[in-house]
C-alpha cells in the first residue's frame, strides 16, 4: 500500500499597518552593500513594494501575541518604508505586504533569504536595458530609474548589441566580461564573429588583442588627417566611428579609410587655391611631405606685416594684465581656474601678435612657390616662399662700378698661353703706359692680396673671439642665405638630406622643434646677407652661442648607410650623444609595427620583449606569426621606454656595435673577432676620410 507524500504548507501572507512592525535584532545582515536605503525609498515610491517582508509575531511573557510583529528578513525595506512616512510620503497605517512566519529560527529565516537569492547574470540586466530601450524609454530615463549614470546605460546598451552568437557564449562562460568588452568597440556582427573566430586558434585572447584586431586598417582620430578633416565632418560625409566605451580611446577609429583620404584631398585641395590665387609660380600639395623636402630651395626672406596703432595699444594692454596676473599668483599654491583660463587667453592673443602674416615683393612671388601640407597636429602647414634653382635669375657679376680697375679684374680673365688679356673671349692689348695713374696688374694684384691674406690669417689666429665671429657669419651664410660668397673664409657647412625616410620623421618631436628653432632664427636675422657681419656683432655672447649651436647642429650626420662605413664618425656621433645626454624615448619615439617591429626577425621581437616584460611574456607570444607577434609587441613595449641599440646612447661608447647591430648578421661574422670581443672593422682599410684620418698628415687646405 502506498503511502501518501505528506504536502507542505506555505506560510500565510497578510497586509499589516507600517505602524505594527518593528525591526528584529535576528536579521544576520549587518554590513551595508547595494543600493542605499534612499536610493530603495525613491524606487518604492516609484514602482511601489515589489517585495513583502518576512515577518514572525511578538510573543509576551505569557505566550500571547501581542499585535506586533519583527522583521528577521527585509530590514532594508523596512527602514526604506520609515524614510517615506518620515518625509510624509507614506502613512503611518498603511498597509504593507508580509508574509508571517511561525516556527524554527528567526536567524534561519535571514539568512536562507540572502544566500539563496540568485543574482541576475550581467547578460540579463544588459538584455533588460536593451528591452526599456526598445519601450521607448531614454537613456537618461534609464539612468534616473536604476540610479546609475548615462554612460553606465550606454556601456550595458553596447555590451547588449553584442553579435547574438557571441552573447551565446559569454552566458556559457566561454568568455570573459572585459573580452565582451572589447568587442563592443566594432558594431559589425560580422567582424566580430570572424576575429573570434581567429581567437579559437590563437593562444593570445587578451581584450587588448581583439581590440587591435577589430581596429586593424582603421585611423586614429588622433591621426592628424582625422584631426584635420574633424570627426564632424567625416560623420556627416556617411562614415562611421568606432568607440571603446570601457577604456581611453583617443577619440575613436575612423572605419572608412578611403573616405578619410578622399576628404582630405579634396580639402587641401580647397585650401591650396586660396594660396595659388596669392600669384606663386608653383604649388605642392601632399597631408605629408618628406623631411627634408625643401633642401636645395632658396627660401625668400618677406616682411612681417606691421602692427597698427590700435595693435599696438592692445597688445599692450593684454601684455600688462598678463605681467600683472603672473606675478600676483606666482607664490600662490593653487591658481583658480578663472585665472588660469584668462592667462592662457591672454598667451594665446599675445602669441597672435608675433605670428602676422609675411608679405612677399611680387617680382619674387612670381618665380617662387609653396609647399602644403599637414601638421603633426593635424593643422594646416602653408610653407611660403621657396625658389627652385631652375627659376633662379641668372647671377651677375659683382661690379665695384666706382672702381674701373676692380671692373676689369671681375671680367677679365689672362690667356694662358699667351699672357694676354681676354675679354669676352677676344684679346685686349695692355694699356699703354702713360703720365697718368695705369691699373694694376692681376699678377701684382695676386701677390699683393696673397701677403694680405696671410696677414689677416696672423691676426686673426691671435682673436679667438673675432675668429668665432668670423666663422659663425660664414657658416650663417651658408645655411640661410642662397649665396654664401660674402665671406673671405672657405668654410663650408652641409645639411644632407635622408635618403631612406623612417615613418612619421617630418612630424617627429625633433623635426618640429628643429623647424621652429630655425624660422625663429630666420625671423631674427637680417634680409640682406650684407648687413648679416653687423647683425651679428650686435648680437650678445650668449645670442652668438645659440646660432652657432643651431647652425652646426644642422651638420650632424649619423646616419647609417650599408654602402658607405664611417666607424670613425659613428664613434663621434656616440659621444655627441653622450654630451647632450641623449634619450630617444624623451623625444617621443617609441616602437611600432611600422618603425621596427614589422621589420625585423621574430627573434629580435622575442628578445625586446623579454628584456622588458620577461621570458615569460616572450614565451606567451612566441607562438604568433610574424604581424601579429609585432602587433603585440607594440601593445606591450608602448609605454616602456625601450629602444632599440641604434638609437641607445652607449654609456662606453661603441660605434662598431651601432653598425654590427644594422648590418646582416653574415657581414656582422665576417666584421668581428673572436678575441677580446672587439670587431676588427678598425683594422681593416675603410673608404673615404673615416679609413686614413689617422695615416696622413692633415693639410691645410687654403695651401
Amino acid at each position: 500500500m502506498a503511502i501518501a507524500r505528506k504536502k507542505i504548507t506555505l506560510s500565510p501572507s497578510r497586509d499589516i499597518p507600517f505602524n505594527q512592525l518593528v525591526l528584529s535584532q535576528s536579521n544576520v545582515r549587518r554590513v551595508k552593500a547595494g543600493v542605499s536605503v534612499e536610493e530603495l525609498a525613491e524606487d518604492i515610491a516609484r514602482r511601489g513594494l515589489l517585495q513583502g517582508l518576512s515577518v514572525r509575531p511578538i510573543i509576551d511573557q505569557t505566550g500571547v501575541e501581542t499585535g506586533m510583529f519583527e522583521i528577521p528578513a527585509g530590514g532594508r525595506r523596512y527602514r526604506a518604508l520609515e524614510l517615506l512616512v518620515k518625509q510624509k510620503s507614506l502613512a503611518k497605517t498603511a498597509p504593507v505586504p508580509c508574509v508571517v512566519r511561525e516556527g524554527g529560527i528567526a536567524e534561519e529565516d535571514s539568512l536562507a533569504e540572502n544566500v539563496q537569492r540568485a543574482p541576475l547574470h550581467p547578460l540579463d540586466q544588459f538584455r533588460a536595458f536593451l528591452a526599456l530601450r526598445e519601450k521607448g524609454q531614454s537613456e537618461e530615463e534609464i539612468a534616473a530609474a536604476f540610479f546609475v549614470s548615462v554612460n553606465v546605460v550606454k556601456q550595458r546598451l553596447k555590451l547588449a548589441s553584442v553579435s547574438p552568437p557571441l552573447l551565446d557564449v559569454y552566458a556559457e562562460d566561454g568568455m570573459t566580461l572585459d573580452q565582451l568588452m572589447a568587442f563592443t568597440v566594432s558594431g559589425d556582427h560580422e567582424r566580430q564573429e570572424q576575429v573570434f573566430d581567429r581567437l579559437k586558434s590563437s593562444y593570445d585572447k587578451q581584450p587588448y588583442t581583439i581590440r587591435r584586431m577589430l581596429t586593424e586598417g582603421a585611423v586614429r582620430a588622433s591621426d592628424k588627417r582625422a584631426q584635420f578633416i574633424g570627426t564632424d565632418a567625416y560623420v556627416a560625409a556617411g562614415g562611421m566611428v568606432l568607440r571603446d566605451l570601457f577604456q581611453g580611446d583617443d577619440g575613436g577609429w575612423l572605419q572608412d579609410v578611403a573616405l578619410v583620404d578622399q576628404m582630405v584631398a579634396e580639402k587641401l585641395k580647397a585650401e591650396s587655391e586660396a594660396v595659388a590665387a596669392e600669384g606663386w609660380r608653383w604649388i605642392e600639395v601632399a597631408a605629408d611631405f618628406a623631411y627634408g623636402h625643401a633642401l636645395g630651395f632658396r627660401q625668400l626672406r618677406g616682411e612681417t606685416m606691421p602692427l597698427t596703432a590700435e595693435q599696438e595699444a592692445t597688445r599692450a594692454t593684454f601684455q600688462a594684465e598678463f605681467d600683472r596676473l603672473s606675478e600676483e599668483y606666482r607664490e600662490g599654491d593653487e591658481m583658480p581656474d578663472a585665472v588660469d583660463e584668462r592667462l592662457s587667453e591672454l598667451e594665446t592673443a599675445l602669441e597672435g601678435f608675433e605670428t602676422r602674416p609675411v608679405v612677399f615683393d611680387p617680382a619674387d612671388i612670381v618665380r617662387a612657390g609653396a609647399f602644403i601640407s599637414i601638421t603633426h597636429d593635424g593643422r594646416l602647414r602653408v610653407e611660403r616662399g621657396y625658389v627652385r634653382p631652375e627659376d633662379e635669375r641668372p647671377a651677375e657679376p659683382e661690379i665695384d662700378a666706382a672702381d674701373d680697375e676692380q671692373a676689369i679684374c671681375a671680367l677679365a680673365a689672362r690667356d694662358d698661353v699667351g699672357g694676354n688679356v681676354m675679354i669676352a673671349g677676344e684679346p685686349i692689348s695692355e694699356p699703354e703706359e702713360d703720365n697718368g695713374l695705369s691699373p694694376i696688374s692681376d699678377r701684382l694684384m695676386t701677390e699683393l692680396t696673397s701677403h694680405r691674406t696671410l696677414g689677416i690669417r696672423q691676426a686673426l689666429g691671435e682673436r679667438p673671439d673675432i675668429a668665432f665671429l668670423s666663422a659663425l657669419h660664414v657658416l650663417t651664410l651658408k645655411t640661410f642665405y642662397h649665396y654664401g660668397s660674402d665671406s673671405c673664409l672657405e668654410l663650408d657647412v652641409k645639411s644632407i638630406g635622408f635618403s631612406a625616410q623612417a615613418p612619421g620623421l617630418n612630424d617627429s618631436t625633433s623635426a618640429e622643434a628643429i623647424r621652429v628653432r630655425h624660422e625663429s632664427w630666420a625671423k631674427r636675422l637680417p634680409k640682406e646677407s650684407a648687413d648679416l657681419w653687423d647683425v651679428l656683432q650686435d648680437f650678445d655672447g650668449q645670442g652668438q652661442a645659440d646660432l652657432f649651436a643651431h647652425v652646426v647642429s644642422l651638420s650632424v650626420n649619423a646616419v647609417y648607410e650599408a654602402w658607405s662605413r664611417r666607424p670613425r664618425a659613428f664613434a663621434h656621433a656616440d659621444q655627441l650623444a653622450q654630451a647632450v645626454n641623449l634619450d630617444m624615448a624623451a623625444t617621443g619615439w617609441k616602437p611600432t609595427v611600422d618603425n621596427f617591429f614589422g621589420r625585423v626577425t621574430k627573434a629580435r621581437i622575442l628578445q625586446a620583449v623579454a628584456e622588458v616584460k620577461g621570458q615569460r611574456a616572450a614565451d606567451r607570444i612566441e607562438h604568433l606569426k610574424k604581424g601579429d607577434m609585432a602587433a603585440e609587441a607594440e601593445t606591450l613595449l608602448s609605454d616602456s621606454g625601450w629602444l632599440p641599440e641604434p638609437l641607445r646612447t652607449p654609456r662606453n661608447g661603441s660605434a662598431e656595435a651601432l653598425e654590427a647591430d644594422a648590418m646582416p648578421a653574415s657581414a656582422a661574422t665576417e666584421q668581428t673577432t673572436a678575441e677580446d670581443g672587439k670587431t676588427a672593422m678598425g683594422d681593416q682599410t675603410t673608404s673615404g676620410d673615416n679609413g686614413a684620418a689617422d695615416d696622413v698628415p692633415q693639410v691645410i687646405a687654403a695651401e
